[in-house]
């Protein structure tokens, strides 16, 4: 087992920051905690990396105690922050070099896994420009890149795609799941529910500290299958009364989105064109109607009651603010 966490809890002053948190990761996994932005996440990898100390709880790190011996731990782990923690005043070949060297690697070796990485990042062409000038992608990239300087068999990546544009965002998927199957052991930590399906094995839902759900992807998926859900596009966002839909088909669940979309759901195959005509009936024009796959967004509205409205809100917020 690479990691091993049993009764985690951290407080600050009169908040419960994580509670009675525990998990356990195997060798090799790519495993993520997925949750809305306070929920503990960021607090949980900081006491597993040694940047903060629990109130209780116990870690394991590989087979060493890694709340009572965090320098040795450390050997065994590299740590991509939320926010860089790399020098805007350094170019990027120094930036990566200048790691290397804290981790001991000798000067002829760190030049020369620097440049790979930077080959490997696509930030060859970038590696004598100042960390400073780079655009937001790059910077993510290159951090991820220092994170993983001195070939750590575990990687701990904090909200690895927040705040960048959408292809930049795909290419560092593309790296995390290049480093797992390398055989890189990876726990990610997201509130996009997308990228946590999409890349990890085995998720954790953690809620105001707490986890409420860990298990296998497909096994978090599997109750949907008997599912049929439909999204119908209204060209009008305003809110509409979904009371007639529900009289004309009772056996149907409605729900009216913040995007504009109202979905449909039920336990049978659904027939979406009585429903398109209803709205219309009623002088709501649709733009567009259409089957969809019932996701791990699903899965996750149901087991923390969160609206995954709320957390499209909130991707939405930091891509604007960073």
């Amino acid at each position: 087992m690479a990691i091993r966490v049993s009764g985690l809890s951290k407080a600050f002053d009169d908040v419960q920051a994580v509670a009675d948190v525990s998990f356990e990761v195997s060798e090799g996994e790519l495993f993520g905690l997925l949750g809305p932005n306070g929920a503990g996440k960021t607090t949980t990898i900081n006491m597993l990396t040694g940047l903060a100390r629990p109130d209780s709880g116990s870690i394991v790190i590989g087979e060493i105690d890694g709340a009572e011996n965090v320098k040795a731990a450390q050997h065994l782990i590299g740590v991509v922050p939320d926010e860089s923690n790399l020098y805007p005043e350094l170019t990027g070949m120094e930036n990566l070099t200048f790691c290397a060297s804290l981790y001991g690697i000798r000067k002829r070796e760190r030049t020369k896994r620097a440049r790979q990485l930077l080959g490997d990042f696509g930030l060859s062409d970038a590696a004598n420009r100042k960390f400073g000038g780079y655009s937001k992608g790059m910077k993510r990239k290159l951090t991820i890149a220092a994170g993983i300087i001195h070939r750590p068999p575990i990687l701990f990546l904090d909200e690895p795609t927040t705040g960048i544009d959408v292809a930049s965002a795909r290419q560092i998927r593309q790296l995390i799941a290049a480093l797992n199957e390398d055989g890189a052991t990876i726990l990610l930590t997201t509130h996009y529910i997308e990228e946590a399906e999409r890349l990890c094995g085995r998720i954790a839902f953690i809620v105001r500290g707490r986890i409420v759900r860990v298990d296998a992807v497909p096994n978090l998926l599997q109750p949907l299958h008997e599912r049929h859900v439909a999204v119908i596009d209204l060209s009008e966002p305003a809110p509409i009364e979904i009371e007639p839909l529900i009289s004309a088909f009772p056996d149907d669940r409605f729900e009216m989105l913040r995007t504009g979309q109202l979905r449909v759901e039920s336990k049978e195959p659904l027939a979406v064109g009585p429903i398109v005509r209803l709205l219309e009936e009623a002088g709501i024009e649709v733009s567009e109607a259409r089957r969809v796959r019932p996701s791990l967004e699903d899965v996750f509205v149901e087991v923390t009651g969160i609206e995954a409205d709320a957390m499209r809100r909130e991707k939405e917020r930091v891509g604007k603010s960073e």
